[in-house]
C-alpha cells in the first residue's frame, strides 16, 4: 500500500545540501536525533500544558514537518558520513517511540478528543514500530511498510492539529479519524510481520 515514507528519496535529495554543511560543521547524527526528541517532547508539553489553546495546536503542524526534516537528517549523516553507531541506532529506534508518545498522547486533553482513541494509536503506533524493528532480529531488513508509517502518522495528527487550531469543533469527524487510523495501524502491522516472513522466506 502506498505511504508518504515512498517520498522519502525526493526529501533527502532536498536535504543533502544542508547535511553536507552539518557534517562539515561536526553535527553528529546523535545530536540531530537528541534534538528531534527534545523538540517532540517541547511540542508534546505546549498542548498539555495549554490544552484548551489554540495557538499550541497551530504549532503542531510545524513541529511534526522539523522532526520530519530532523530524523531524515540523522539517517543520511549516519549512513552517507561515516556516523553510524550501535547508540545511533538505539536512540534513532527509541526516540522514534518516544516523539510519536510525547507528540500524540497530549492530544488526549484537547476537549472533544476522546482519550482512549489517542491511546489506542499511540499503542498501536509503537506496537508497529517494534514489529518493523522485530523483523531484523528474526534476519529481514527493518520494515518501514504503510499504509500508517510515521511519516503518515505524522500527516494526520498535523492536519487534525490544525483543524483543530482554527477553531473547527472535533464533533464526531475527530473519532472517526482516529478509528480509521487504528484500522489503519493493524493493516500496517500484519504487512510489516507478513513482508518479513517473505523476505526471510
Amino acid at each position: 500500500m502506498p505511504s508518504i515514507y515512498d517520498l522519502k528519496p525526493r526529501f533527502q535529495s532536498f536535504l543533502r545540501p544542508p547535511v553536507r554543511r552539518l557534517a562539515g560543521w561536526g553535527v553528529s547524527a546523535n545530536h540531530v536525533t537528541i534534538t528531534a526528541v527534545a523538540l517532540s517532547l517541547l511540542m508534546g508539553g505546549l498542548i498539555a500544558l495549554n490544552s484548551t489553546a489554540k495557538w499550541p495546536l497551530l504549532l503542531m503542524p510545524i513541529a511534526l514537518f522539523i522532526r520530519m526534516a530532523l530524523n531524515a537528517i540523522d539517517g543520511m549523516l549516519a549512513r552517507e558520513h561515516g556516523m553510524k553507531s550501535a547508540l545511533g541506532a538505539i536512540l534513532n529506534e527509541t526516540g522514534d517511540v518516544l516523539s510519536d508518545a510525547a507528540l500524540y498522547l497530549p492530544m488526549a486533553l484537547v476537549p472533544g478528543m476522546h482519550s482512549f482513541w489517542v491511546v489506542m494509536v499511540v499503542v498501536l503506533a509503537i506496537l508497529s514500530e517494534m514489529t518493523g524493528v522485530v523483523a531484523v532480529q528474526i534476519g529481514a531488513a527493518r520494515r518501514y511498510d504503510g499504509p500508517m508509517g510515521k511519516s503518515d502518522r505524522a500527516f494526520v495528527f498535523g492536519l487534525l492539529a490544525l483543524l483543530l487550531g482554527m477553531g473547527i469543533h472535533p464533533a464526531h469527524w475527530a473519532d472517526g479519524v482516529m478509528v480509521m487510523m487504528v484500522v489503519l495501524l493493524g493493516v500496517t502491522i500484519i504487512n510489516r510481520a507478513r513482508r518479513a516472513l517473505e523476505e526471510i522466506a
